[in-house]
């Protein structure tokens, strides 16, 4: 057990506004993530789509993340945290506008369009905010502010998911209709156009409101860099960057851990409906899921002043491998039970990682160190992807076939359990 210097403030009192303001923007990109999750079985219905084929709304939406997460970095070594901040938000705003013309036109390529520049701004915002709050402050408690700024978080995802839930997955016609497929096409088109206007209208609305945002922001008066240093080159940063070893294990290890939180979470939807659960009861299971991470973010925040942060990532890690495993075996309610107590044992890790990983770099490592961790949320586009192949193996229901004995939904999580068994040789490691 250790005592990490309980005397330091994790804020000062002199940046709690500013603090407060940076943190509010991870309950922003929590409610892309939790509204976005529940789309992939909307879009699935809506659209008559395979569960790989509608897995591209996950490609899309952590793609952009990978695309833009360096070009935020470059930018934001030549200019504040703030303007990377405002460029976020603009471009963030933009994509959940483009949700009105891709409903008009009915085109899922144009709604994945919409989804991919949103995560642009959300890329921006996340190479930011997480480096700016660590720099907030002492090293000795930049963990735990992280840890402390990750808690609004799960505040945005209970949001996402309500307003997915209550205004999306509820209205959905096609949804209500067991025998959707057998409609007539005119039929089909009616109900097609009626339901892509409900996909639209919480994304359009959300733009507005990251406008209001936008403006807060431009006024608001937050406080410089605190380091001042020369200019390296950007050779020298990334050779730096690779050959620390804490940072570059950390990045696949963040990789991973994406990838195997959005498939926990996405794919609740596709688990519940092979026992014979619907999408809004499922809902509330993502929903249960959703508070286990709430409370698991406050939980771990108070741990980490007590222990050594790469012992306890080891620990819930393997608590988690535990979960999925379990998840695995039984199918029925125990397995959807199980799949939803993962996200107790996941609360601890992105922070965690990110933590660790930038821990010994300098500002101008981790402005570009920020971007690699950002770009490792591309996780989450790859692996659900690879999920969705697995449980399209018998066809595209989720339980078409059965693989090791178990269907090919169950079998599908041995992909989140290979994640959590990295990271938890990563939490040793860094212990």
């Amino acid at each position: 057990m250790e005592n990490n210097s309980i005397k330091t403030p994790v804020v000062s009192k002199k940046i709690v506004l500013p603090f407060i303001l940076v943190a509010s923007l991870f309950a922003l990109w929590g409610f892309a993530n939790s509204v976005t999750d529940p789309m992939v079985q909307a879009f699935k219905k809506v659209l008559e789509l395979s569960n790989s084929q509608a897995a591209w709304v996950q490609m899309a939406f952590y793609g952009g993340y990978f695309c833009m997460a360096l070009p935020a970095a470059l930018f934001m070594r030549r200019y504040s945290y703030k303007v990377g901040i405002l460029i976020g938000l603009a471009l963030y705003a933009s994509g959940a506008l483009l949700f009105y013309p891709a409903a008009q036109t009915e085109s899922f390529k144009f709604f994945c369009f919409g989804l991919y520049i949103l995560t642009f701004g959300l890329a921006f915002l996340e190479t930011a905010a997480n480096p700016y709050i660590l720099a907030m402050g002492s090293k000795q408690t930049a963990t735990q502010r992280l840890n402390l700024a990750q808690a609004f978080n799960p505040i945005g995802l209970l949001a996402g998911l309500l307003v997915a839930q209550q205004f999306v997955l509820k209205n959905l016609q096609s949804d209500d209709i067991a025998d959707y497929n057998t409609l007539d096409e005119a039929a089909k088109t009616i109900i097609r156009t009626s339901d892509l206007l409900v996909i639209r209208n919480p994304y359009v609305i959300l733009g507005l409101v990251l406008l209001a945002i936008f403006i807060i922001f431009l006024i608001a008066k937050m406080p410089e860099n605190r380091e001042k240093t020369k200019e390296q080159k950007l050779k020298k940063i990334v050779k730096e960057l690779l050959k620390n070893n804490t940072y570059s294990l950390g990045v696949l290890a963040q990789v991973l851990y994406v990838g195997g939180q959005i498939m926990c979470w996405t794919y609740i939807y596709q688990y519940a409906e092979a026992i014979g659960v619907d999408s809004v009861t499922a809902g509330y299971y993502q929903l249960a899921a959703f508070i286990l991470f709430t409370i698991g973010r406050a939980v771990c925040t108070y741990l980490l002043r007590f222990f050594n942060s790469g012992k306890l990532l080891m620990v819930f890690s393997t608590l988690a491998i535990l979960f999925v495993a379990f998840t695995i075996a039984y199918q029925g309610i125990p397995g959807l039970y199980a799949l939803v107590g993962i996200s107790f044992f996941m609360s601890l890790m992105f922070p965690t990682i990110y933590g660790i990983a930038l821990n010994d770099l300098t500002e101008e490592q981790s402005k570009l160190g920020s971007a690699g961790l950002v770009m490792a949320i591309v996780g989450g586009a790859l692996m659900p992807k690879l999920q969705g192949m697995i449980i399209d193996i018998g066809g595209n229901g989720v339980a078409d076939t059965t693989v090791f004995g178990v269907t090919e939904i169950n079998f599908s999580f041995i992909l989140p359990l290979l994640c959590f068994t990295y990271i938890a040789w990563y939490g040793r490691k860094m212990s």
